[in-house]
């Protein structure tokens, strides 16, 4: 009997707990800046396409740290990645708060990057090893929960914080939280000594097995991060700025209840709960520059379009871990990888649009995407057994 077998249940749970924590304070700090566009821009004199860029930088270092990292780090204690990744969270959020010029926040950001490619390649896997195996697939839930979560409450919360106090706070006490999360991982997550070493050759089969998923991963997130990263500049132009915290806070509950759900049907039919999603994102890109130039036509999309999105990360990782049954920590690179990929390129290109034409432009084009996602999705399905 192993040392974490001998623990009460409860106590087994609280390593879950400081896993998800982790996560969240990781993905609160990467998409903090879509809430904070617009004063980050002001005090660099920035468009807000050149200071997407700090959605852009996190992503693609993040693209690359997801296979580099664990391939190099894979003979090395779980644990003690975790918690050397939060250290180095905590110091990409003072860094943030201290930056005087640009070109260092982008060097915060590249920070990380690093830390979301290492921790969500090696965390997001450890359920198995972290409470018995009855308790597994619950264990994963609660841990993929901190996805929305961020939306729901450290995005809004941090914008919050942003109009009252300045953008500089937010990013403080998220250099606060990654410490009480380094804290939490140290003391509750058990040695964990990696049981099978992720090799090249693992990493090689494992995308070969996973086109599909990629190419539905690439064009769904395109479509997400071209939008949803200037939704702020365009809630601007409909409704009051210390209304926007309350309304991303909106579309974040909307994130989560879709989270749930799509948790519960993607088991059963994973094609259609994943294309149910994306034709969600199109319709609330598409209509959002006609129907959400009214406050009331913006918070009813915002509720359709975090619906959709909700379900996107765990549908979106079940068909890289379909794809790739053998190996549950190459599926979850894969999904780091190329998740994390598209996200900057999103932001980027959405940068461009909006530089270029305006918001508007940009959530046409993304909900293009997001259609050409439901294609693709909906020609897979008649390549699947049906139940599939």
């Amino acid at each position: 009997m192993t040392l974490l077998e001998t623990r009460a249940p409860t106590v087994r749970w609280f390593g879950v707990v400081a896993v998800t924590l982790g996560i969240f304070v990781i993905v609160t700090t990467e998409i903090l800046p879509i809430g904070l566009l617009t004063p980050i821009g002001s005090d660099f004199a920035l468009t807000p396409g050149r200071t997407g860029w700090l959605m852009t930088t996190p992503g693609l270092v993040a693209a690359v740290a997801a296979p580099v990292v664990t391939l190099v780090t894979a003979r090395l204690d779980r644990r003690l990645m975790l918690c050397a990744l939060m250290v180095l969270l905590a110091i990409a959020g003072f860094l943030a708060v201290a930056a005087p010029v640009f070109w260092l926040e982008l060097v915060a950001r590249f920070l990380v990057g690093l830390t979301i490619g290492g921790f969500w390649s090696i965390g997001a896997g450890l359920a198995g090893r972290l409470v018995p195996d009855r308790w597994a697939p619950r264990a994963t839930a609660v841990i993929f929960a901190a996805v929305p979560l961020g939306s729901v409450l450290g995005v809004p919360a941090g914008t919050f914080v942003g109009e009252l106090a300045g953008w500089r706070t937010s990013f403080a006490a998220l250099g606060v939280l990654a410490l009480l999360a380094l804290a939490a991982l140290r003391t509750t997550v058990p040695p964990l000594p990696p049981l099978k070493v992720t090799r090249a050759a693992v990493l090689r089969d494992a995308l070969r097995g996973s086109r599909n998923a990629v190419v539905v991963t690439c064009l769904i997130v395109t479509a997400q991060f071209a939008t949803y990263t200037y939704v702020t500049p365009f809630l601007r132009d409909v409704v009051r700025p210390e209304l926007i915290g309350l309304f991303l806070l909106v579309y974040g509950v909307a994130g989560l209840i879709g989270n749930l759900i799509a948790g519960t049907t993607a088991a059963r039919n994973l094609t259609a709960t994943f294309a149910t999603c994306a034709a969600l994102i199109a319709a609330a890109t598409l209509l959002m520059p006609v129907v959400g130039r009214s406050t009331t036509g913006a918070l009813l999309l915002l509720v359709v379009w975090g619906l959709g999105y909700g379900g996107v990360p765990v549908c979106s990782m079940s068909m890289f871990a379909k794809a790739a049954p053998q190996s549950r920590e190459a599926a979850t690179v894969w999904f780091t990888s190329s998740f994390q990929a598209v996200l900057s390129i999103g932001a980027l290109l959405g940068g461009l649009v909006v530089d270029a034409w305006s918001v508007p432009v940009a959530m046409v084009a993304g909900g293009g995407c997001a259609v050409l996602a439901v294609v693709v999705l909906l020609w897979s399905r008649t390549q699947e057994v049906p139940g599939t």
